[in-house]
């Protein structure tokens, strides 16, 4: 793999809202387009393509607003999509890290995710990356949190250059 994260551009915003979740999946992540929408309107959202060479395999939007009143939106994941096909390869696992290597260059020392359980859901994947329940919740799901510093259990897919 040669995974490697892009800005949303013209030419892979449609395949970014074309990839398919797994049934069910989509319960648990607003749509691609949804968060397109709202990174143009939010100076703060860090909105990327997650490519392999070419091709789009995912999407990850992150925030980062040092000043938010909610220490929980200073840092941290706002969407992940890996397309069905992709799952289980690393791709999430890549892009979590490339977040928090994005947050250290940033200055921060914590990242934030929230997360709805469920069967299917991305909890398991969100412990497995090193994020921790806080015991907080917001808007009825759990937030998470771990170091920027922390690596990921397993080995990530190498960071293209």
């Amino acid at each position: 793999m040669n995974l490697k994260l892009c800005e949303v551009t013209s030419q892979n915003v449609h395949a970014l809202m074309e990839f398919p979740l797994r049934p069910g999946q989509e319960r648990f992540v607003a749509p691609v387009a949804n968060s397109i929408a709202e990174a143009s309107v939010t100076p703060t959202a860090w909105p990327r393509a997650i490519c392999d060479g070419d091709d789009v395999v995912g999407f990850v939007m992150a925030n980062f607003d040092p000043d938010n009143e909610l220490a929980a939106f200073r840092c941290g994941i706002w969407r992940l999509h890996v397309s069905a096909d992709q799952q289980g390869r690393g791709v999430g696992r890549f892009a979590v890290e490339e977040v928090a290597r994005e947050a250290r260059r940033r200055g921060n020392e914590q990242m934030t995710v929230l997360w709805v359980q469920g069967d299917g859901g991305p909890e398991q994947f969100y412990l497995r990356c090193g994020l921790e329940p806080t015991g907080e919740r917001l808007f009825g799901q759990i937030l998470g949190a771990r170091s920027t510093h922390t690596v990921a259990t397993g080995t990530p897919p190498t960071r293209a250059s």
